[in-house]
């Protein structure tokens, strides 16, 4: 295995990483720093979740950035708010002994007059949510002529999202010149379909793990039960033999979301909500509180899957199986992180057993039923 240093990242950088305990690249940074390293290229980066994305495109990223040159000069899409902030933490943490590059992150559920007020500040970087940033350009507020790195990060979960008119949109507003890098953790259709349109036939691609988008420190289980009143039973008592570990269970509606909260803190869980009708405000203030392990448990809707970036994580409980199957992946990649292991639980009735087998045979994951009680 190489090291940073190796791959061509300048040693301010590589002591940054120290800091924070990254030392060795990962796979998908491995293969990935050296070609990004070059200009003149667009790339595709295919790779699950928890691999170590945002340094595999941050760190090349960084090294083009002219700190004298007080315009935007590298663009990241990202599809929430709280992945958006993820990204411009990482990137300061990576900068501590560079020169200072200035990161500036906008996205919707913030007043975006305060968010052009701060746009006029020096800039090196964006992080955006596509609608936002539409909006900015709209507005005349964000000045584009400069950027030289286009990363759409999370690229699938931004057009499940609805944002590929966003997207064709924003890239218009770009010079042509510019090299695009596109990373996703599943490629259907409708992102070959936006890299046909809006990126170089000559696209280069790096593919980690192509037989299994699930990461391997993950052990997949599932348990039966007949009746909506044996589920919630059956998740307790799962939850009771986890002692003080941590998880996050997934429900496929807002209302299912805060029905589980609420049942399971009056079984004394410290329990905290993440979906979609909480303001910005509110989202903050739960995320707070779950990394700061004051909260065990947090209940989440499949939009909030990507955002939710915390290392010890103990396991997943798929309290509703997903309406599409990447979500699955993209649940389950909350846990196993950091090279712990990490267990994805489903609870089902009998007559979803077929699903789930056909999730298990279209990832290439082996589901297991749990015996236990």
């Amino acid at each position: 295995m190489s090291t940073f240093a190796e791959l061509g990242i300048k040693e301010d950088l590589v002591k940054g990483l120290a800091d924070i305990n990254i030392k060795r690249p990962t796979p998908i940074q491995e293969q990935t720093i050296p070609l990004l390293m070059e200009s003149g290229h667009d790339f595709v980066g295919l790779a699950q979740t928890g691999t170590g994305k945002t340094a595999a495109f941050g760190l090349p990223l960084l090294q083009r950035i002219q700190p004298k040159m007080k315009k935007p000069q590298g663009l990241i899409l990202a599809p929430t708010r709280e992945l958006c902030q993820q990204i411009a933490k990482q990137l300061f943490k990576f900068t501590k002994y560079t020169d200072k590059i200035f990161t500036e992150s906008v996205y919707g559920g913030f007043p975006i007059v305060k968010q052009m007020e701060n746009l006029k500040r020096q800039t090196h970087i964006i992080v955006a949510t596509p609608g936002r940033l539409k909006d900015l350009i709209d507005r005349s507020a964000v000045d584009l002529r400069q950027v030289k790195t286009v990363i759409l990060d999370e690229a699938d979960e931004m057009l499940s999202m609805g944002f590929k008119k966003e997207i064709d949109e924003i890239l218009e507003f770009v010079p042509k010149n510019t090299d695009t890098w596109l990373f996703s953790a599943t490629m259907p259709q409708e992102i070959e379909v936006l890299i046909k349109k809006n990126m170089d036939p000559s696209v280069r691609r790096v593919e980690i793990d192509s037989k299994n988008r699930v990461n391997k420190d993950i052990n997949h289980k599932y348990k039966l039960y007949s009746k909506h009143a044996d589920k919630f039973r059956m998740l307790t008592d799962f939850m009771g033999r986890q002692g003080q570990d941590r998880g996050v269970i997934f429900c496929k509606t807002k209302m299912a979301v805060r029905e589980l909260a609420e049942k399971l803190n009056e079984f004394g869980y410290l329990t905290g909500a993440i979906e979609g009708d909480l303001d910005q405000q509110e989202r903050d203030k739960v995320m707070r509180a779950f990394r700061k392990q004051r909260l065990q448990i947090l209940v989440a809707t499949d939009i909030f899957a990507r955002g939710i970036d915390v290392h010890d994580i103990a396991y997943v409980v798929h309290y509703q199986l997903p309406e599409k199957m990447e979500y699955y992946t993209h649940r389950s990649g909350r846990t196993g992180r950091a090279g712990k292991k990490g267990l994805s639980l489903s609870l089902i009735l009998p007559n979803e057993l077929r699903r789930l087998e056909h999730i298990a045979d279209k990832l290439k994951i082996k589901i297991s039923e749990s015996k236990g009680k």
